[in-house]
């Protein structure tokens, strides 16, 4: 059990990095002038939660994706990147491991509504009374969320194939309840 754990948890650190240095490396401005941009790191951030579960997976698409902000000048967006990418993350797990939609597509495009609605709101608190600036972002948002929908697909059949990730996917925790606190131990 313990060293499932602390497989889980090391697998939720590089998952976590990953998110944020491809999120990073790739930033494609949004031409409307508000501070958004397009990136694949959305990929990972889909991915963290069907690997990893609703509790580790949301920490590392959390964690990876309020790191690429923090990093990138964009220190006022982290907290809700923060929230908006770990509950997308743990609605692509819920999806897949516990309602047992075991594709990608679906529940990567799904958590997407999380992120594009999430970023709105945030969006729409920030810009005040100006509708269009937080409108004018979520066509890009359902763009990133398909970039990473395309990526995910890709990377899950190569990363099933990685032995760490099989154990973590097979590993007994993916077939509790939606109760997931147990998974919190270390």
């Amino acid at each position: 059990m313990k060293n499932n754990n602390l497989l889980k948890l090391v697998t939720a650190a590089l998952l976590a990095a990953m998110t944020c240095i491809v999120t990073m490396i790739i930033p494609i401005k949004i031409p409307l002038g508000n501070e958004g941009y397009i990136h694949p790191g959305d990929a990972f951030v889909m991915l963290s939660g069907i690997i990893l579960g609703p509790f580790y997976g949301s920490l590392s698409a959390g964690i990876g994706s309020a790191l690429a902000d923090l990093l990138s000048g964009y220190a006022h967006y982290a907290v809700a990147t923060f929230l908006i990418k770990a509950l997308a993350a743990m609605l692509a797990s819920l999806l897949y491991h516990e309602l047992h939609l075991k594709s990608v597509v679906i529940c990567g495009s799904l958590s997407g509504i999380i992120v594009t609605l999430g970023y709105f709101i945030y969006e729409r608190f920030i810009y005040g009374s100006n509708f269009a600036a937080a409108i004018a972002g979520v066509p890009f948002n359902i763009l990133q969320t398909i970039l990473g929908v395309i990526l995910a697909s890709i990377l899950m059949p190569l990363l099933c194939r990685v032995p760490q990730i099989r154990k973590i996917l097979e590993s007994k925790f993916l077939n509790r309840s939606l109760f997931f606190l147990n998974d919190m131990s270390f």
